[in-house]
């Protein structure tokens, strides 16, 4: 299987686990598939959380070298967590969102999947982004 799917598949398998589940793949990527890992929580207003949670998916890929602190690196993390927003944004403006990102990267493909719910009072949605960029 091609590469970018792999690494896409690993990074949306890690948004959807809970934490301990979550522990127990990122060796298991590690050491099976050579496939660095990382994962963030997160929720909050639309609207108001985008920006933290961009920040929140560079410091993690940062905490997990998963990369460096170059621009581009930095760079392919924010956009790629950008674009995976966009993907849902008509589900989620004005509302409630709550979930999880998970981040995979092997060689030059890195991989960003957000997993959340959106939702007010007891309406719940389900909604999911992914974005794939390469860097060196």
């Amino acid at each position: 299987m091609e590469k970018s799917l792999v690494v896409a598949k690993t990074a949306l398998r890690l948004a959807i686990s809970d934490r301990k589940e979550e522990n127990k793949l990122k060796k298991e990527y590690l050491k099976e598939k050579s496939i660095k890992t990382a994962a963030v929580d997160f929720g909050g207003e639309y609207n108001k959380s985008v920006k933290k949670i961009i920040e929140n998916a560079v410091i993690a890929a940062r905490r997990e070298n998963l990369i460096n602190e170059t621009h581009t690196n930095q760079g392919a993390v924010a956009g790629a967590t950008h674009e995976a927003l966009k993907q849902i944004m008509s589900s989620a403006v004005g509302l409630n969102i709550g979930g999880k990102i998970g981040i995979a990267r092997k060689g030059d493909h890195l991989v960003v999947a957000i997993f959340f719910g959106v939702g007010m009072l007891n309406l719940n949605e389900v909604a999911v982004g992914l974005s794939h960029r390469t860097i060196n």
